[in-house]
């Protein structure tokens, strides 16, 4: 069988896709998928450093911002529909963020360098309970850079009170690993 130059492209790119750079990280700029554990990382408070703005336009029209809930525990998701490992960790974060949604803990979504129609039909079937910003070109996660690889996914980041980044997990996160962190921030008053 013979495949054919398209066919052969795709694939080409598919495997291209999945390299990480040097040591698994990537360079500055590169947007290559970086493979993580899920492991939750948690920051002492005094090396904390402040969450860079994020703010965009979310999936269905219309806008989130951080900044608006500074004073809050906020629960931050990178993910992409065409992502398996975060499409086995949408379940945790759903139930995670009901669960800590009383005690007044926000999350929110970064949909990136994935279509707008399917990231937007992977929330309507997740159906979250938060909102998810529609950011194709990866720039708020670019923003991160230096805590987060620019090409990790999923990632999710813990910002507490402070607007500070509090603890980090690079690949899908467990249930109880993020439940714990959540809760452990919040804590802090």
């Amino acid at each position: 069988m013979r495949a054919t130059p398209f066919a052969a492209a795709v694939l080409l790119l598919a495997v291209a896709g999945c390299a990480g750079g040097q040591g698994g990280q990537p360079l500055s700029g590169d947007t290559r998928f970086v493979a993580g554990d899920g492991k939750l990382t948690m920051f002492e408070a005094a090396e904390r450093k402040p969450a860079p703005e994020v703010k965009g336009e979310t999936l269905d029209g219309g806008v989130a911002d951080l900044a608006a809930h500074r004073g809050k525990v906020v629960v931050l998701n990178f993910w992409a529909s065409w992502c398996a490992p975060c499409r086995a960790e949408a379940p945790v974060l759903k139930d995670v963020a009901a669960k800590t949604k009383a005690g007044g803990v926000e999350f929110l979504g970064v949909a990136f360098k994935d279509g707008h129609a399917d990231a937007l039909a992977f929330e309507r079937g997740q159906r979250p309970g938060y909102p998810s910003i529609f950011d194709q070109p990866g720039k708020v996660a670019l923003s991160f850079q230096g805590t987060v690889p620019p090409a990790a996914i999923p990632s999710t980041l813990i910002i507490d009170r402070r607007g500070r980044i509090a603890a980090r997990a690079l690949g899908a996160v467990g249930y109880s690993d993020l439940l714990a962190a959540v809760v452990k921030v919040g804590d802090e008053g």
